[in-house]
């Protein structure tokens, strides 16, 4: 390991140590609720539901911030082979667990939740992190098209083939060159440049694939917007949220507000929550 390397790697491990202590200090204490007699409550699972580009290690402060404060929580591990595939992955996933269920999506994690939650009873609340809200019969191409908007995102693409693929699909990744200014701007370059090498792509399917049912037309949902959002235009996600019928908060952030910040998004969640 060259001393640059080990420089950047002490700098995202620094990064992230730093996050987790903010947010974990931030946490207000918890009442003990058996010393006041009462039976505590049965708190929801928390999934949160990544999106393309990215992985299970986005949610890594939000995630420890809730475990700390007693809630379950799985860090689903999206497949991103395409919306019909992926939302039967986590409807099936949800069907494992026992109890009710706050389900988080960010980014395309968004429209997944929103057709694998459908029906299931035990999903008492959707939480949409700059995400995707579908429509019945709507793509993502097409949401980022909603308001007026422009998602550059598709510009900036580094196609690669991957077995199995049907005809015109393929694995999308987005050019390491331009994602820390698209996907992450407001991280540090370090970090951001992380993400960018270890970032999961998603196949093609997943822009055009048209949405079922959605979820939210039964279910309570809450939405945060990212008025700085350079992956799906903010101008879109005030149309998903405002059609959803969500309770909305709008925060100044990139497209990853749970990693730059990490507070606001748990307070939305833990608003879900009761």
């Amino acid at each position: 390991m060259t001393r640059h390397t080990r420089r950047a790697a002490l700098a995202t491990a620094a990064a992230t140590a730093l996050a987790l202590l903010v947010a974990t200090a931030a946490l207000p204490a918890s009442a003990d609720t058996a010393s006041l007699g009462r039976p505590p409550a049965l708190k929801p699972t928390i999934v949160l539901v990544h999106g393309a580009f990215a992985d299970s290690s986005g949610w890594a402060v939000v995630g420890t911030a809730l475990q700390a404060e007693g809630y379950s929580v799985i860090a689903f591990s999206n497949p991103l082979r395409g919306l019909t595939y992926d939302s039967a992955y986590l409807r099936d996933f949800l069907g494992t667990i026992a109890g009710p269920i706050v389900l988080v999506g960010h980014s395309y994690g968004g429209a997944v939740i929103t057709n694998a939650a459908t029906g299931n009873t035990n999903v008492k609340s959707l939480v949409y992190i700059a995400a995707y809200a579908l429509a019945e019969g709507e793509s993502v191409a097409a949401a980022n098209e909603l308001g007026g908007g422009h998602a550059s995102v598709t510009e900036h693409l580094v196609v690669r083939p991957f077995p199995g693929a049907a005809e015109g699909d393929a694995d999308a990744y987005i050019d390491p060159a331009f994602f820390p200014d698209l996907f992450a701007q407001d991280l540090p370059k370090i970090v951001a440049r992380n993400m960018a090498a270890t970032q999961r792509p998603g196949a093609f399917a997943s822009l055009v694939t048209p949405s079922g049912v959605p979820a939210w037309k039964t279910i309570p949902s809450w939405y945060m917007v990212a008025s700085q959002d350079r992956i799906i235009p903010p101008e879109a996600e005030r149309a998903m949220a405002k059609r959803a019928g969500s309770k909305v908060v709008e925060v100044k952030s990139s497209h990853v507000p749970m990693m730059s910040q990490p507070l606001k998004v748990l307070a939305l969640i833990k608003q879900a929550v009761k």
